[in-house]
């Protein structure tokens, strides 16, 4: 048997692919075995394999070349449910489930699709193999078209990356609705291989909610109480904010499109207050408010595990965390850089999300 150098070197790489099935390397085997000469008997002997082994595939590659070392199609158990069937198991995956349910399962496709005697676990195995999975749900947001996204956008970053001469960044915004609950039993300490325990039951004390301005280049961070989140609050803090503030510094303060934030009380206050310059972050994007990184450490470090007795006791631990928070206070490292995101093969591409802090 004469092998074509191509063939060689495939059915090389073949024998010697740790990865490769067992039957693909053995079949490879056989035919180089066979074309260096070696007899039906020699190979069978080599290969651990039947001669009528060693014969067929030799036979089959001698006739068809690396396509005959590839398994025939087999018949197998005629398909019970036809590609009709099939696209109708998609077609109700992919379409709104009937009143009063809120999403597809395998059982209620089944029922839907009745008339065709269909089982729930055929359905789950024509969408797994089609990939399609009804029971799943990834949040979406249709965002409004906005042609100053970017701009606003660079704006903030900009502020965050170079204070403007003479000024102050603030980052300002409202953390509503935090729980004030109670524990009905103390918990239990952790100890060697058990974490703490809590009992779940609780008791209701109300919620708190409060005003934050986080100075962005020092990491300073001044937390008020926020009785109603409205225009006349929020002109009553930034009244404090500028009070606080010396009078020669003009403030620069990052704000989203909260109703209280552009409101046309707040908006006539603004400007009666010239040196106090208002940036709003584009709409769905007060993940560039830096203040929110400080209402997330908030939240994991007194909220998340907390246990108050009352609002008061709420109120009092949130503002003792931003005491503590302003002794060791640092500004955050925002890392970015102004370009637009590179893909792989090197071309620029305008991103979703180009601005991240660490």
């Amino acid at each position: 048997m004469v092998l074509d150098p191509d063939d060689r070197c495939v059915l090389e790489d073949r024998v010697r692919a740790h990865t490769a099935p067992q039957r693909v390397a053995r079949r490879a085997r056989i035919v180089l075995l066979a074309a260096g000469g070696c007899s039906a008997w020699r190979i069978a002997e080599i290969v651990r394999v039947d001669v009528s082994t060693v014969v067929r595939w030799r036979d089959r590659y001698a006739r068809q070349g690396l396509a005959g070392l590839e398994d025939r199609p087999r018949s197998g158990r005629p398909p019970v449910y036809g590609p009709e069937v099939r696209l109708r198991v998609v077609a109700a995956a992919t379409s709104t489930p009937p009143r009063p349910y809120g999403g597809w399962s395998h059982r209620l496709i089944a029922d839907h699709l009745a008339d065709t005697g269909i089982s729930a676990s055929q359905v789950g195995r024509i969408l797994a193999a089609l990939q399609v999975k009804p029971h799943r749900v990834r949040g979406w947001l249709t965002r409004p078209a906005d042609p100053q996204f970017f701009t606003k956008a660079a704006e903030a970053c900009a502020l965050y990356c170079c204070r403007p001469p003479r000024s102050v960044v603030v980052s300002v915004d409202e953390k509503t609705a935090m729980a004030a609950r109670s524990r009905k039993f103390p918990d239990r300490p952790p100890g060697p291989g058990r974490a703490r325990r809590r009992e779940f039951e609780y008791v209701r004390h109300g919620t708190v909610s409060v005003t934050a301005g986080l100075d962005v280049h020092t990491g300073q961070v001044v937390v008020e109480d926020l009785p109603r989140n409205d225009s006349a609050h929020f002109i009553r803090f930034l009244t404090r904010l500028e009070r606080r503030i010396p009078a020669g510094l003009t403030i620069h303060l990052v704000l989203d499109n909260g109703s209280s934030h552009t409101s046309k009380a707040t908006g006539a206050w603004l400007a009666r207050h010239p040196r106090i310059v208002a940036h709003h972050t584009p709409k769905h994007a007060s993940w560039l408010n830096q203040v929110e990184i400080f209402f997330s450490l908030l939240a994991r470090a007194v909220l998340r595990h907390g246990d108050f007795s009352s609002r008061a006791d709420l109120l009092r631990k949130v503002t003792d965390f931003a005491t503590v928070h302003n002794e060791t206070a640092r500004p955050f490292s925002w890392n970015y850089e102004g370009r637009p995101r590179q893909t792989e093969a090197g071309i620029a591409v305008a991103a979703k999300e180009p601005f991240h802090a660490r």
